[in-house]
């Protein structure tokens, strides 16, 4: 298991399924689409819409394209 980036921090989160341990599933709240306290990402950085993430639960590490903003280049 990876360890958790030196760069996180709580207070930047984003609510996005994890694939890789998906524990979002069977929550009532991330299934309903609300913000939940317990099935949260840590936002590392963004390049624009690209958002880039790490799981506290598993320490995956991904990027996920928002489609919130300009279309990435190249």
């Amino acid at each position: 298991m990876l360890p958790i980036d030196p760069t996180a921090d709580i207070g930047r989160r984003a609510w996005v399924p994890c694939p890789g341990c998906e524990n979002h599933r069977g929550c009532a709240t991330c299934e309903a689409g609300r913000n939940c306290p317990d099935h949260w990402r840590y936002l590392l950085s963004n390049t624009g819409r690209l958002l880039h993430l790490q799981c506290p639960a598993c320490a995956h590490l991904w990027s996920w394209d928002s489609g919130f903003g300009s279309r990435p280049t190249g």
